[in-house]
């Protein structure tokens, strides 16, 4: 069945004397006597607690052509999210139009570092986002309408996409333009 098991025994500090009132505090080991471990003093460098046995290597920054790149990358992926976002709910949100700039100019700039070249890319790609979000944006909002797809009507009827978007552009529309490259440079400046 069970075995009884005996009551816990106070226990003695290891080694003598407790130091200064902490019972588990390891008292100095004289030269040449055992300390119970049996590994101590065969530690190398490079080992767990002797340093890193390598340096990591430095991120891949001030690479302009990366940088660029990186924001070519963004600008479009982001325009595409911003455009879904402002078809779905059928209006341009502000916060999207900053959140694609920032999102550009950061990871442009951690790529490419803060060269100008790319804070001024990363500017320029973001109003592009910007301005080609708001076009699949009312391209999804005019399928729907007419009852075409997305690709024909954003494809196919593209000049009359840009024609429609001058003509029902406001305040905000340009608003929303200018905020997308301000935001680019904050988010660059955030990123170093």
């Amino acid at each position: 069945m069970s075995q009884p098991v005996p009551p816990n025994q106070p226990q003695q500090p290891y080694g003598g004397q407790p130091s200064d009132g902490n019972p588990y505090a390891q008292q100095p080991a004289e030269p040449g006597k055992p300390t119970g471990n049996p590994f101590a003093g065969q530690q190398q460098p490079g080992q767990f607690g002797g340093g890193a046995p390598f340096a990591p290597a430095p991120p891949a920054r001030n690479n302009l052509g990366l940088g660029i790149l990186t924001a070519l990358g963004t600008a479009i992926v982001a325009a595409i999210l911003y455009g879904v976002l402002a078809g779905a709910i059928e209006r341009e949100v502000g916060y999207a139009a900053v959140g694609v700039g920032f999102l550009v100019g950061f990871a442009a700039a951690k790529v490419g570092g803060s060269n100008p070249a790319v804070i001024g890319a990363s500017a320029v790609f973001s109003l592009g986002a910007v301005y080609l979000g708001q076009l699949v944006g009312m391209s999804m909002v005019l399928g729907d309408l007419s009852g075409l797809s997305f690709s024909e009507v954003f494809f196919d009827r593209f000049g009359d996409v840009t024609k429609i978007w001058k003509e029902e552009a406001d305040f905000m529309t340009y608003l929303f333009l200018v905020l997308g490259p301000v935001a680019a440079i904050g988010g660059a400046r955030k990123a170093d």
